[in-house]
């Protein structure tokens, strides 16, 4: 049985101290909005956003999570209580290095943690992570300044990879890829997606409302990738391993070719 939280591919980030914009994030198009009492927020502005979410989420029709502070910052404790009251889907634990993290989240609040991997020791104890967790989430962008290395596809390739085999390992669904910095640039939005989906991640990180189109697209497959595994499924119609222009089809290529039917389908 699916979850919301297995389900989504685009997630959009709001600060938690800006409510008026909530109710516009969520008719926006993504798969859930994220409320965000991290680094969207200003220290000094955080207990008063906290105050206000209560009244911002009332009505609001869409999966809702809550980024919250890591242990170490003062700001947790009442992150928690917090979320234990709001009606959500998840809580998004920032900079989540340990499964005890997780855990005391889902403890304290009564509801799934999405992992925010942030950090070298992230990485490292990915296993006790997703022991913990529902998903794992990528923060790429704080993630190299962790290891002082550019943002950029080679730098993170190792760590993309981590999350996805972690993730399989675990039963999780895929995880979700770090954010596009770049907020109009749809060529390089739907490019960054297709590269996450290539690498076997299957959602988002959202930053601005016009990032949602773009990206959608580039988490749908491609009309020759959808034509190719419909004429596969097809070809394979007689259970046996059988050539299709010269190539191969056998159970692993037929698996493939029914993933890219099910991606195709989902995004439509």
């Amino acid at each position: 049985m699916t979850s919301p939280i297995d389900e989504m591919t685009l997630t959009l980030f709001v600060p938690a101290d800006r409510p008026e914009r909530i109710a516009k994030a969520a008719a926006a198009g993504a798969d859930a909005v994220i409320i965000d009492l991290e680094d969207a927020v200003a220290p000094e502005a955080r207990e008063a956003a906290r105050a206000g979410l209560a009244k911002a989420l009332a009505g609001i029709d869409a999966p809702l999570i809550l980024r919250i502070n890591t242990a170490e910052t003062p700001e947790h404790a009442a992150d928690l209580a917090a979320a234990k009251e709001l009606p959500l889907v998840a809580v998004m634990l920032a900079k989540a290095e340990t499964g005890d993290a997780c855990a005391e989240v889902v403890q304290a609040t009564g509801k799934p943690v999405i992992a925010l991997i942030e950090t070298a020791r992230g990485i490292a104890n990915l296993t006790e992570i997703t022991g913990a967790s529902a998903r794992l989430a990528f923060g790429s962008i704080d993630y190299a300044a962790d290891l002082g290395m550019g943002h950029t596809r080679q730098s993170l390739l190792t760590a993309r990879a981590a999350l996805v085999l972690a993730a399989r390992l675990a039963g999780q669904p895929a995880p979700i890829d770090g954010v596009t910095t770049a907020v109009r640039d749809d060529a390089l939005i739907e490019d960054d997606c297709r590269h996450a989906a290539e690498m076997g991640l299957t959602g988002k990180l959202i930053i601005h409302p016009a990032q949602i189109a773009p990206a959608r697209r580039g988490f749908a497959p491609s009309a020759d990738e959808a034509a190719w595994a419909r004429n596969v499924v097809e070809a394979a119609k007689g259970g046996a391993a059988v050539l299709m222009n010269g190539a191969m089809i056998d159970a692993p290529v037929i698996a493939r070719a029914r993933q890219i039917i099910a991606r195709s389908e989902a995004t439509l």
